[in-house]
C-alpha cells in the first residue's frame, strides 16, 4: 500500500509514523509540510522524498492512503482535496474548526464513497472491550472522564504555537482532547446526546482558547461529564486522568493510565492491568485502519461521527463563551 503523510510538523506524527514503518505491507512514498526543514527531517525518518506542497506530492506519488495531520484551520481544505482525488485517509481530529466545515467534508466523503476516518483512536481501547464483555446488554447509566494534560508550554516546545490561538486551532482542550470522550459517550450509549451544561476557563494561560473545560451531557437517563485541561504541570504524555462508567450492574474505574478496576452488584472486585489512555491506542488504530482499507471494509468511525461530535463542542462553547483576560 502506497502511503503518504501530510502536515508532518504535527506533534502526533510519530504516533502514526512509527507503526506505519513497522507494517511490512506499507511503502511510505512521501511526506509533506509547509516547513521544508521539518518535512526533510520526517522524510529521513520515513526513508522517502519530502515535499512542501501536498498536492504536488499526491500528484507525483499517486498514494493509496494518506495520514492527514497539520493545523486545524487547514484540515477541511486538505480533506476536500483528498476526497476529490478519491484518496483514502485518516485525519487527526477535529478535521476542521467549524461545524459547517466538518459537515461539508462528511457529506462529500459520504457522497463519493471515500474511506475517511477521524483519529478517534480510543474507539479501539481495550477498556471498551472489557466493558462490552463484562456488562454485555447492560445500559449505560453514568460516565465521567477527566483527562487533564500538561500546560500550553508543551505546544510551544513542540513548535506548534498555532494550537494556542482560536483562529488556527478552533478551540482549546475541549476541542483537542474532549472530542475523544464526547465520541465515546455517543458510542457506548448508541445515541446522540444533548449538551446540558458547560463551563470554559482560560484562568491559567489567559489565551483566547480555553485551558480548562467541563461539558455535561445527557442521553435519556444516562448522564456524562467530560473534563479536560491544559493545566497539569507535567511532561508530554503524562495526564491527571480518571475515568468511571456505571452500567446497570457494573462499575468500571480507570484511576490511572494502566489500571482498570471492575466492581459488580454482587460484591465482586477485580483489578486488570491494561492501557487506559489514548497513547497506546495509536499503533492499534494504524494497523486497524490500513487493514480496513486493504480489505474494503468501512472505518471504525467516519466523518459523520466527527461532525456529530463537533456539534457537541460547538454547543458547549455557545453555552460558556470564553472571555480572554
Amino acid at each position: 500500500m502506497r502511503v503518504v503523510f501530510i502536515g508532518v510538523s504535527h506533534w502526533h506524527l510519530m504516533l502514526y509514523l512509527k507503526p506505519a514503518l513497522e507494517n511490512s505491507g506499507v511503502e511510505i512514498v512521501g511526506v509533506s509540510d509547509p516547513n521544508s526543514v521539518v518535512a526533510q527531517a520526517a522524510a529521513e525518518r520515513a526513508r522517502c522524498k519530502a515535499w512542501v506542497d501536498y498536492r504536488e506530492m499526491c500528484g507525483a506519488t499517486r498514494p493509496d492512503f494518506a495520514f492527514a495531520l497539520g493545523r486545524h484551520c487547514d484540515m477541511a481544505e486538505l480533506a476536500r482535496f483528498l476526497i476529490e482525488q478519491r484518496i483514502a485517509f485518516t485525519m487527526e481530529k477535529p478535521c476542521g474548526v467549524t461545524t459547517t466545515e466538518v459537515d461539508d467534508i462528511a457529506r462529500r466523503a459520504r457522497e463519493r464513497g471515500v474511506f475517511a476516518t477521524p483519529g478517534f483512536v480510543m474507539r479501539l481501547s481495550p477498556v471498551l472491550d472489557v466493558i462490552r464483555e463484562a456488562a454485555a446488554g447492560e445500559a449505560i447509566q453514568y460516565a465521567s472522564y477527566k483527562f487533564v494534560a500538561g500546560t500550553v508550554q508543551r505546544y510551544r516546545d513542540a513548535g506548534v504555537d498555532w494550537m494556542l490561538h482560536r483562529a488556527t486551532a478552533g478551540g482549546g482542550c475541549t476541542l483537542n482532547l474532549g472530542v475523544h470522550f464526547l465520541d465515546l459517550f455517543r458510542l457506548i450509549t448508541g445515541s446522540e446526546p444533548a449538551v446540558v451544561g458547560a463551563e470554559m476557563s482560560n484562568a491559567t494561560a489567559g489565551l483566547d482558547i480555553e485551558d480548562h473545560g467541563v461539558v455535561l451531557l445527557r442521553s435519556g437517563k444516562a448522564a456524562c461529564m467530560v473534563e479536560t485541561g491544559y493545566i497539569c504541570p507535567a511532561p508530554s504524555a503524562v495526564f491527571d486522568m480518571h475515568f468511571s462508567i456505571r452500567t446497570e450492574r457494573h462499575y468500571f474505574v480507570a484511576p490511572d493510565i494502566k489500571t482498570l478496576l471492575i466492581s459488580d452488584e454482587g460484591g465482586h472486585r477485580e483489578t486488570r492491568s491494561m492501557p487506559t489512555t489514548n497513547m497506546e491506542c495509536y499503533p492499534v488504530f494504524v494497523r486497524d485502519v490500513l487493514k480496513r482499507v486493504e480489505e474494503g471494509r468501512p472505518p471504525i468511525a467516519n466523518l459523520d461521527d466527527m461532525a456529530a461530535t463537533i456539534k457537541l463542542v460547538a454547543t458547549a462553547y455557545s453555552m460558556a463563551p470564553l472571555n480572554p483576560r
